[in-house]
């Protein structure tokens, strides 16, 4: 059964950063999809970066190109999100998600009814 457990969140000012992590258990390839989602109040849920474990392929939303770094540290299981230059339009709830066992293709890793597993949220708030 995989897990997957987000924590980083929290209130900001707009210009300053934020690291989100995502532990991860349960995988049983070495080859997965994971990504980080979010949404925000009356929005749907966006794709903002993933991440294939196996070949570090990276995967980023226009809207934060330049901005968010994705990584991930296979030893540990924990994909990160660094953020910076946080803008109030990055408040939203942050989700991690996994497809064990694929790829991230490079229009498919936004598609989130192809994920399996989901987090269960961490809360970015960014005030100007």
């Amino acid at each position: 059964q995989v897990r997957l457990a987000e924590s980083g969140g929290g209130s900001v000012q707009a210009g300053e950063s934020l690291r989100l992590s995502c532990a991860a258990s349960g995988f049983i390839s070495a080859t997965n999809c994971m990504s980080w989602f979010r949404q925000a109040p009356g929005k749907g849920r966006e794709g903002v970066a993933g991440i294939t474990t196996s070949s570090g392929n990276e995967y980023l939303a226009d809207s934060v190109k330049g901005r968010f770094t994705i990584s991930r540290d296979n030893t540990k299981n924990i994909m990160y999100l660094q953020m910076n230059s946080l803008k109030p339009e990055d408040s939203a709830t942050y989700y991690c998600a996994a497809r064990p066992g694929a790829s991230c293709g490079s229009f498919e890793w936004t598609y989130h009814f192809l994920y399996g597993y989901w987090g269960q949220g961490t809360q970015v708030t960014v005030s100007s």
